[in-house]
């Protein structure tokens, strides 16, 4: 039985892969910050949970031991944007720094584990037209540089022979996808709006374009890729 290791596997993503995973047969395990009981940690019946930070190299490290993973898929990271702004170094830290101990990890105990990072197509910034897995990179936040970085490190790090595939990954929503999201934002309000709240919705740039998938779809997807016959970046969007 193949044990998989899924980081975040409380947020949207991670609790969709976990219940693929499971069907598939894996042996499922999650790391979250803290086990925490509210609405924005989804647990699946079936995964062993454990407490990790990717900021903390022995927490990091405990897991690993206890796993022994075959894949593992790192989807935990400060994602939002806005956030980037406010503390640029913990974005940092964790989108990069979380990645360079899992890398670590798996070329220092066993180089067989397969890595999926979880890219971004916000290292595209606002470019215009179609986006490939050839097109240049273009960050225009502290989000978007951290992940350009951290995809860059897993091709360092493919080079040296492990196996690290990244999925450049378009919005993906569902019912699960955090409040502070945008599409959330609006569907929570619209509701409020149907039981006669009177209250305003504010957005930020209603300019702004974006694809969107749904993250049943997109986790598939992961799953696929760590299963092809070599490493390799791969554009997940709906077009």
């Amino acid at each position: 039985m193949k044990k998989a290791l899924i980081t975040g596997a409380l947020g949207q993503d991670g609790s969709y892969l976990a219940e693929l995973l499971l069907q598939k047969g894996y042996e499922v395990h999650g790391t979250g910050r803290g086990i925490i009981n509210n609405e924005q940690c989804h647990y699946v019946p079936g995964v062993t949970y454990h407490v990790a930070d990717l900021r903390d190299q022995v927490s990091i490290e405990g897991a690993f031991r206890k796993i022994w993973p075959d894949e593992i898929y790192n989807l935990a990271a400060q994602v939002f944007v806005p956030t980037s702004w406010d503390v640029p170094a913990e974005t940092f830290d964790i989108n990069v720094g979380g990645l360079a101990r899992i890398l670590k990890l798996v070329d220092s105990y066993k180089r067989d584990t397969k890595v999926y990072q979880a890219s971004s197509s916000e290292m595209y910034g606002n470019q215009n037209g179609a986006l490939d897995e050839n097109t240049p990179f273009a960050p225009v936040s502290p989000y978007g540089v951290s992940k350009t970085a951290a995809h860059q490190l897993a091709h360092v790090y493919r080079t040296k022979g492990l196996f690290v595939v990244c999925g450049i990954l378009f919005n993906h929503e569902s019912p699960r996808r955090g409040e502070h999201m945008v599409t959330r934002k609006i569907t929570k309000q619209v509701a409020k709006w149907v039981k006669g709240d009177k209250g305003i919705l504010w957005l930020g740039n209603r300019g702004a374009t974006r694809d969107w998938g749904h993250a049943r779809d997109y986790v598939e997807a992961m799953w696929m890729m760590m299963q092809h016959h070599t490493p390799d970046d791969f554009v997940i969007g709906t077009g």
